[in-house]
């Protein structure tokens, strides 16, 4: 059966997912309460039980994943004396894209004496997927933050791994009003091979990070005692006031399981979806 249906750039543009969260919470009588939220496109949040006094939120991306030239945008901002914990409800798969990169924007601001704790499952990142993603951080002087990204390339429990693609991933944090932290990282092209280089990631499949704040030398000495039971690598150290780890591990699994080892020394309370 012949079809002259015919499906063009625009088409595929005009079915690109399109998702924003952007909400604030606020300490009332000890407690932490949700207060305006702005859902719409593929992008959602929901509130599960309050654990304590502070406010667990978790996204859930009703797309089924992120593809070439999807936007998302999270806006959050946490009020003075607020607890709140975020996470998804599943790791994030990034497809491949023949075309644009997909766009991920983060903003969040944290108000004086409030924790922010921003603990995604894993992002996955599939053969020749192509996704920017950027994090614009404000903490006041007395707020604290721990914030952890774990990124995959390939699947490797079946077998899978990113060759070629594109990740750039953006970070600024500002303490104060002052820019405390800038990096940019991006691997592009033949990923897979970069992965493999002595000086990126001596053939790993997952990297992450944990920025935490406040962090001192202290802190780095308790994550130091727990070397022995990682199993993957992971550098730690601490200036400008904040504490940050490094992982890089031949699995997610792996890398995994030394995220908690390294949050297990500090004050963040994992979500429960990462015991599941």
């Amino acid at each position: 059966m012949r079809s002259d249906v015919s499906v063009t750039s625009g088409d595929f543009e005009a079915n690109r997912a399109r998702g924003a969260v952007h909400f604030d919470v606020h300490a009332r009588d000890g407690v932490t309460r949700r207060g305006t939220l702005h859902e719409s496109g593929s992008l959602r949040v929901r509130f599960p039980s309050p654990e304590g006094e502070g406010l667990s939120g978790v996204f859930v991306n009703t797309a089924g994943g992120v593809a070439g030239g999807d936007t998302f945008d999270v806006d959050i901002v946490a009020g003075e004396g607020s607890r709140l914990t975020l996470t998804t409800a599943a790791a994030e798969k990034v497809y491949r894209a023949p075309g644009n990169a997909a766009q991920l924007s983060i903003a969040l601001k944290v108000a004086a004496g409030a924790h922010l704790g921003w603990l995604p499952q894993e992002t996955i990142l599939f053969d020749r997927a192509r996704v920017h993603r950027s994090f614009d951080i404000e903490l006041d002087d007395s707020a604290s933050l721990v914030l952890c990204e774990i990124v995959v390339f390939g699947r490797t429990a079946m077998g899978e791994r990113m060759e070629q693609g594109e990740f750039v991933d953006r970070w600024r944090l500002r303490r104060g009003g002052r820019l405390v932290f800038a990096e940019t990282v991006r691997l592009d092209g033949h990923v897979g091979a970069k992965l493999g280089r002595s000086a990126v990631a001596r053939g790993g499949a997952a990297i992450g990070t944990a920025l935490i704040a406040p962090g001192d030398e202290a802190l780095v000495e308790r994550i130091r005692e727990a070397s022995e039971s990682f199993s993957g690598e992971v550098g730690i150290s601490a200036w400008n006031g904040f504490a940050m780890a490094r992982f890089c591990a031949q699995d997610a699994a792996r890398l995994r399981a030394d995220m908690m080892a390294v949050l297990a020394r500090t004050s963040a309370a994992l979500p429960r979806l990462w015991l599941n």
